[in-house]
């Protein structure tokens, strides 16, 4: 909520609002890079990032907030746009992080000043991927939380009549992602702002310091990693529930059991998906392995 107040205060709202209304209507955007280097779009990011208590981690620069509070507003600005003009992100540090299981995960950290250019492009993105995003996706979402995919996944044990629950981690998904792909992926969604795509293509090519430059993946730990991550994701979440959601049936049923009925006598069957992250979970009826 902190976020929509700081949407108003720079007088965004109207304009995040805007994109999202015409991304539903399946419009392109062609003048992005305007948007994403306007004054108050990188004030907003600037006071999003100084709020987050990772501002004060140092990247490969050793520079930290702290340091940005040293520039006016007009020199912040300045420096980011002339930055974006020939953007060539600085070396990414690497820092390990020990999972639950005792395995390490790798986070890629941003310099302090790449990491305000990153938000900067996930404000002016955000609206137009969720726009296209599935309904009972949860993971690194506007007002969507681990909470929220708990209540889908009760709901469904409780009203659905299902009996099968898989649980589904892909392994090594932000590690793996293709950049090609990605790309493409954006261009569907009605990213057509080629200087924002050849921004974003560097970004994933950032060279992570000690390991050289990646040619797949999406370090974790990037402000625009997980935006990117569902953008990929997106197409699977669709992909599965159109073929055990959402299937048409030829006959209309105006209860459940109506439905239920049809689709086991024509062996179709029924599933629904909530996915968090990369972290997934179909209910599936009997007998549909």
């Amino acid at each position: 909520m902190q976020a929509l107040r700081y949407w108003d205060y720079y007088g965004m709202t109207e304009t995040f609002t805007d994109l999202h209304k015409r991304a539903k209507n399946k419009e392109t955007f062609h003048c992005l890079y305007d948007i994403i280097t306007s004054r108050n779009n990188i004030l907003l990011a600037y006071r999003i990032i100084k709020s987050n208590k990772g501002s004060k981690t140092p990247g490969t620069d050793g520079k930290t907030i702290l340091d940005i509070e040293k520039y006016t507003e007009n020199n912040l600005i300045e420096e980011i746009q002339k930055q974006l003009k020939n953007y060539r992100p600085k070396k990414v540090r690497r820092k390990l992080i020990e999972k639950d299981n005792g395995k390490m995960r790798p986070l890629g950290i941003p310099c302090i000043l790449d990491r305000i250019i990153q938000q900067c492009f996930k404000q002016v993105l955000e609206p137009i991927a969720e726009a296209h995003f599935f309904n009972h996706s949860y993971g690194f979402r506007p007002l969507r939380s681990t909470h929220h995919a708990m209540a889908r996944i009760q709901y469904l044990v409780n009203q659905s009549q299902l009996h099968y629950v898989v649980d589904i981690d892909i392994k090594g998904f932000f590690d793996n992602i293709n950049h090609t792909l990605l790309i493409k992926q954006l261009w569907n969604l009605g990213v057509r702002d080629r200087q924002v795509l050849a921004c974003i293509a560097k970004m994933l090519k950032s060279e992570i310091d000690g390991e050289g430059i990646p040619t797949k993946g999406s370090p974790q730990g990037g402000l625009l990693s997980p935006l990117l991550s569902n953008i990929v994701l997106n197409e699977l979440d669709q992909w599965v529930s159109k073929q055990w959601e959402w299937f048409p049936l030829h006959k209309p049923f105006k209860t459940r059991e109506g439905q239920l009925l049809a689709k086991k006598r024509t062996q179709l069957k029924e599933g629904y998906l909530v996915r968090y992250a990369d972290d997934c979970v179909p209910r599936k009826q009997p007998n549909c392995a």
